[in-house]
C-alpha cells in the first residue's frame, strides 16, 4: 500500500464538473491499494496517516498531527501510485490491485480514517475521472510505502 500525503491549506475533488468533496486545512491522502496487500499494511498506513506529525506547533515547528489541529482529511484512490516505471515509457499497473481487491479496502480505510479522526472523512468517487484541486501547505508532501518498513 502506498500513499502520498499532502499537507494542505484547502483540497477538492470534482468529477464531470461537479464538486464532490472538499476540505479546508488536513491532508489530502492519494491511496494506492498494490495486490498482496495484507492487514498488517492496512494497519501501518492507516496509523502513519493519523499520527504523522507534519503541522506547526506554536514554536513553528512541525510537531502535530491532524487530529491536534482538529484538521480534515480527503481520501482519494489512485491505482497510478502502483506505476512501474523501469522499462520502457508505458507505465505498467500491474501492481494495482483490482477494483473488487482494492474498492473495499479503500471504503475500509476511510471508515478506519474516519473513526481515528473522530469526524467523517471526505472522498472521491471510486474508478471515477476525478479532478482534483489543492493548495497544498508548505509544500509538505510525504510519501509512504508500506512494503518499505
Amino acid at each position: 500500500m502506498k500513499v502520498v500525503i499532502q499537507r494542505v491549506k484547502e483540497a477538492s475533488v470534482s468529477v464531470e464538473d461537479k464538486l464532490v468533496s472538499s476540505i479546508g486545512a488536513g491532508l489530502l491522502v492519494l491511496l494506492g491499494i498494490e495486490v498482496g496487500d495484507s492487514d498488517e499494511d492496512f494497519d501501518y498506513i492507516l496509523k502513519k496517516t493519523l499520527q504523522l506529525r507534519i503541522f506547526d506547533d506554536d514554536q513553528g515547528v512541525m510537531n502535530l498531527d491532524v487530529r491536534q489541529i482538529e484538521g480534515e482529511i480527503l481520501l482519494i484512490s489512485q491505482f497510478t501510485l502502483l506505476a512501474a516505471t523501469k522499462k520502457g515509457n508505458r507505465p505498467s499497473y500491474i501492481q494495482a490491485a483490482r477494483p473488487e481487491v482494492s474498492e473495499p479496502l479503500y471504503e475500509r480505510m476511510a471508515e478506519a480514517l474516519s473513526d481515528g479522526l473522530g469526524k467523517p472523512v471526505q472522498r472521491g468517487i471510486f474508478g471515477a475521472d476525478m479532478q482534483v484541486s489543492l493548495v497544498n501547505d508548505g509544500p509538505v508532501t510525504i510519501v509512504i510505502d508500506s512494503r518499505q518498513r
